[in-house]
């Protein structure tokens, strides 16, 4: 069982950074790949970025490609999401997502493909 709790979402303004983070419990962090997910209102929940256990490998979405940056400290069970020259579009719950994999190098894009999920944190960009 891992239980995720997100922190870090705010308002802002457009052009701003914001830098969230998703801290995980017990001791095998490094055993999941990891994503960020979010939600706008209105809208499904949609795919952001993804890391692989090691960090060695990441994916993002071409609308934040550039902008956005996604990492992990697997010695504070933590992953981060660095989120530059945000958006009014980036307005959305962000949620982080856990899979666990025993594939070193792999991420995953699809919301079914993770086992456990954050409650969400909230970003919304003023313009």
């Amino acid at each position: 069982q891992v239980q995720l709790v997100e922190s870090g979402g705010g308002l802002v303004q457009a052009g701003d950074s914001l830098r969230l983070s998703c801290a995980a419990s017990g001791r095998t962090f490094s055993s999941y790949a990891m994503g960020w997910f979010r939600q706008a209102p209105g809208k499904e929940r949609e795919f952001v970025t993804a890391i692989s256990r090691s960090g060695g490998s990441t994916y993002y979405v071409d609308s934040v490609k550039g902008r956005f940056t996604i990492s992990r400290d697997n010695a504070k069970n933590t992953v981060y999401l660095q989120m530059n020259n945000l958006k009014p579009e980036d307005t959305a719950v962000y949620y982080c997502a856990a899979k666990r994999t025993y594939r070193t190098g792999s991420y995953y894009r699809d919301q079914s493909d993770y086992d456990y999920w954050g409650q969400g944190t909230q970003v919304t960009v003023s313009s």
